[in-house]
């Protein structure tokens, strides 16, 4: 199928659309807040009807199962990811968010499952996607282009995105939001925590309220297109004199709240790299890494999302492609401070020390039981362990990764333990995460220590 406009010089355009196989015309995003509480609804009822003919089952077989028992079954698993992928938006960047924190606490079979939500979601029909572009640019809107491909490139929770040429070359990425993603923030958090509550996983007196309200906060900035934006060209001057790494420009006057334009560079995954050499490998998780700790120490400033799709990898000129910017956040100096002490006691063998700085960054309250803060004193000199000795982390090597999740699979069963730690630790320990697996993933070996030594 294609598209012509006019142009006022009387020159005809191509809005180019793909056609689409049978069967694969995407999926219409649920916009409406009683359109998404219906899907709700019906997901409760699905998965219901699930711990219903499980329970019975165990009982039948002579069991008393848990409520999280007959709740986190493989079946109702894939209802669930399958729902949220469906609903897009909070809802499944949230189910994200979870796949990813949550995945060392979960069964194997689970986390796989789940992992599916990391993946590209569905797509919203041309039909969708006209209205969206019509509502944001004006009803003449493909006359802004050159040309305009109506399938898209790729597609994530919040929004897809598609490429276009402007009239004077440019071929761009043009990241268009889903409808209804932003009004629906808020019922699709509160939705989600009403099924987390349901799994009985979270103790009655740990208070998740605070972390929903920030949820529901960072949401909604990840939803303002325009905000992230101005990110976009933030990040791009702190990394202009970086030539290692690529930031794509933005295209200010074709960007809205719901609409996001920048240059398209031709890239790859990153995580197709896993064939590249030893020697590529080690390079990009070194730039990874290099970046983690500019952003926590220098500029403060931090991309907290650590899905993989975020980074690319543009083989021609070998530069880190960095992409989406939505869950930025501002590091507040103490922050970054205390980080920096702690991770100076890591490195020198000061329990003491280290202890403190835990303490004030949040990760356990000064008043914990002293078994509990010595626990997790040792897990943090477990995982210190690797930087004290000189020369390159073999990130391939999960031993002491393995410890770690095992002491921590006994931290999430002493439930009178649980504490949710500040906002912003939060997110910084999603990202270090995030870039650690990702070099298991490619199996790098990198000096880490050296680069830490530079910013104690």
């Amino acid at each position: 199928m294609q598209r012509t406009s006019g142009r006022n010089s009387g020159q005809r355009d191509t809005i180019i659309a793909k056609r689409e196989k049978p069967g694969n015309k995407g999926l219409a995003v649920p916009s409406g807040r009683l359109a998404r509480f219906a899907r709700f609804g019906t997901m409760a009822t699905a998965i219901g009807g699930g711990m219903l003919l499980e329970g019975a089952k165990r009982l039948a077989d002579g069991e008393r199962p848990k409520m999280s028992d007959i709740l986190l079954t493989p079946n109702n698993a894939i209802k669930l990811t399958n729902q949220l992928a469906n609903l897009r938006g909070a809802a499944m960047k949230l189910g994200q968010m979870l796949s990813m924190d949550a995945s060392d606490f979960l069964p194997q079979e689970l986390s796989e499952i789940l992992a599916r939500l990391r993946a590209d979601a569905q797509y919203m029909p041309q039909k969708q996607l006209l209205k969206v572009m019509s509502s944001q640019y004006g009803p003449d809107w493909q006359e802004r282009f050159a040309a305009f491909e109506l399938k898209p490139i790729a597609a994530a929770s919040i929004g897809q995105v598609h490429r276009a040429t402007t009239h004077e070359g440019h071929v761009l990425a043009i990241k268009v939001q889903y409808p209804g993603v932003r009004e629906s923030i808020d019922s699709d958090v509160d939705n989600v925590a009403s099924l987390i509550n349901l799994s009985g996983l979270i103790p009655k007196s740990l208070d998740i309220a605070p972390m929903l309200a920030e949820a529901k906060l960072q949401l909604h900035q990840e939803a303002d297109y325009e905000q992230e934006a101005a990110y976009l060209k933030r990040f791009g001057k702190l990394l202009k004199g970086a030539p290692d790494y690529q930031v794509p420009s933005l295209h200010k006057d074709l960007t809205t709240g719901h609409v996001l334009a920048m240059d398209f560079i031709d890239s790859v995954p990153i995580e197709s790299l896993e064939t590249a050499s030893q020697r590529d490998r080690n390079r990009i998780i070194k730039l990874l890494f290099g970046l983690l700790l500019r952003e926590l120490f220098e500029f403060r400033l931090m991309q907290t999302d650590p899905n993989f799709a975020n980074y690319r990898y543009n083989v021609e000129t070998r530069q880190l492609v960095l992409l989406d910017f939505g869950a930025t956040r501002a590091i507040p100096k103490r922050v970054a401070n205390q980080y920096r002490k702690l991770a100076a006691a890591g490195m020198a063998g000061d329990r003491k020390a280290a202890q403190k700085a835990a303490i004030k960054i949040g990760l356990f309250d000064d008043d914990a039981a002293d078994h509990h803060q010595e626990a997790i004193m040792d897990m943090f000199e477990m995982s210190m362990a690797p930087l004290r000795k000189k020369g390159p982390i073999d990130f391939a090597d999960n031993a002491i990764a393995q410890e770690l999740r095992d002491e921590g699979m006994r931290f999430a069963a002493a439930r009178d333990f649980w504490h949710v730690p500040p906002v912003d630790t939060v997110f910084i320990h999603r990202k270090f995460g995030g870039v650690y697996m990702l070099a298991n993933r490619l199996k790098a070996k990198v000096d880490i220590r050296t680069m830490l030594e530079a910013y104690l």
